[in-house]
């Protein structure tokens, strides 16, 4: 099944999703989804990485095609001041962000 349908109601929720990245088990707050390089990517704020909160809270661009066991959870998250959804890169390939 793909985990786009889960990535846009988690965006337009500001609901997290628990995901596996490259073998990490981690929580997400997902806030744009966008294309480059032709394939789809997430930038989002992992909240935990194996269950553990990370050192340094930090705006992570996380490839669609890495992600696997996407599920939306109940916690809600608040916008980082760390997006900026006006930043060059994603100027033209935007896809769908959360709103203020």
């Amino acid at each position: 099944m793909s985990s786009h349908p889960i990535l846009l109601e988690a965006i337009a929720l500001k609901k997290c999703v628990q995901v596996t990245y490259n073998k990490t088990v981690m929580k997400l707050a997902p806030h744009i989804l966008y294309t480059k390089h032709e394939a789809m990517f997430i930038d989002a704020v992992a909240l935990a990485k194996n269950g553990e909160p990370p050192r340094d809270k930090k705006l992570g661009a996380f490839n669609l095609a890495g992600l696997s066991d996407v599920a939306l959870t109940d916690e809600h998250f608040d916008r980082e001041d760390l997006f900026d959804p006006t930043e060059q890169r994603y100027a033209g390939v935007t896809l769908f962000a959360i709103e203020d």
